[in-house]
């Protein structure tokens, strides 16, 4: 991830979105099942995923073991703790899980001191009849779980955050306030006249996994936008925007800017244009294309799964970001593989 507004690769994708079953380098891909496909060049992620599969485990495990991964190798530094610290100094989770059989979806944001994200949205699925639970009542949960309150502070974190107050908290998601955010740390308070500046934020990091049968399972794990205002949740824990995952049809999962990208449900939309009959890379570069009338200059990519293997990418193409790069694991590959797309 290129230095960006938001942090993580060109401040987006700011979250794991480990995508077990989504991501080709071409306009066409092989079908072969099972399949493991994660956002970005995270081999670890994959392999993690992959071993589950192989072993005998479910979709839903690998997924969740992928992600967990991810978030124990702090990945591009936008997944799981010591990253992305809010304008007050600290770092929360966001995570999601979907089974693409029960259509169920556990998720949790606003996570704090609680490592395995990923973790805790599964048990979300296994323990309530709810799908979302944020802040501190997400901790409170957790704990329940069995999990333990760690802090997800490191040196690495509090550096960015001191770097940020040196430079005057530079930059920052605050708009039409006054003093004026683009020169000032604040405190803020809005002004009368309102004028709109597009910025760029972050997103998150996501996996989607497709089992031998074709069952779809998908999940996402992200520490969030950079210097994010406290409370904010991006499209990573919300299904149909992070990730989507559907055994009568596909999966999908975006990463990229989130603020702007959850407005679209992408990889819900990417997952309805599978179940037409488009192919996964087509219905990738539709969901992206749809995004750009909107918002030309926005971070995003996408990976698409249907449930054949057969499966595809897209990326919106600007200045710093005109490649996605993403992993692939199947039985028509002898490991892991990192895979290329062309920004559209």
């Amino acid at each position: 991830m290129a230095a960006g507004r938001g942090g993580g690769r060109h401040g987006v994708m700011v979250a794991l979105l480990l995508l077990a079953a989504l991501t080709p380098a071409s306009a066409a891909s092989a079908a072969a099942l099972p399949l493991v496909i994660n956002t970005w060049a995270f081999r670890t992620a994959a392999e993690t995923a992959w071993k589950v599969l192989e072993s005998g485990g479910s979709e839903l495990d690998a997924v969740e073991r992928g992600c967990s991964q991810c978030e124990i190798d702090q990945c591009d530094g936008s997944v799981g703790y010591g990253g992305s610290p809010d304008e007050s100094g600290e770092t929360t989770l966001d995570a999601m899980i979907m089974d693409g059989n029960t259509m169920e979806v556990g998720a949790v944001a606003d996570l704090r001191r609680v490592k395995n994200a990923i973790g805790v949205a599964r048990k979300v699925i296994e323990y309530t009849k709810h799908t979302l639970l944020v802040g501190e009542s997400a901790s409170l949960f957790a704990v329940r779980m069995g999990f333990p309150y760690e802090d997800l502070t490191t040196q690495k974190s509090l550096s960015l955050y001191s770097e940020w107050l040196n430079q005057s908290c530079q930059p920052n998601y605050w708009k039409n306030v006054v003093p004026d955010s683009s020169k000032s740390c604040g405190p803020y308070k809005r002004r009368e006249e309102v004028t709109y500046k597009e910025e760029h934020t972050s997103s998150q990091r996501s996996m989607v996994v497709i089992g031998e049968s074709g069952t779809v399972a998908s999940g996402t794990s992200t520490n969030g936008a950079i210097h994010k205002l406290p409370g904010r949740v991006g499209d990573s824990p919300i299904a149909g925007a992070g990730s989507y995952a559907d055994s009568t049809a596909g999966g999908a999962a975006a990463t990229g800017d989130g603020d702007i990208m959850m407005r679209f449900l992408p990889s819900y939309q990417a997952v309805e244009y599978m179940r037409m009959g488009t192919d996964p890379t087509v219905a990738c570069q539709k969901v992206i294309s749809r995004i750009q009338k909107y918002a030309p200059k926005f971070f995003g990519a996408i990976i698409c799964a249907n449930t054949t293997g057969s499966y595809g990418a897209a990326c919106n193409k600007i200045p710093g970001f005109t490649k996605f790069h993403f992993m692939v694991s199947s039985p028509l590959l002898s490991r892991p593989t990192e895979q290329v797309v062309d920004c559209i």
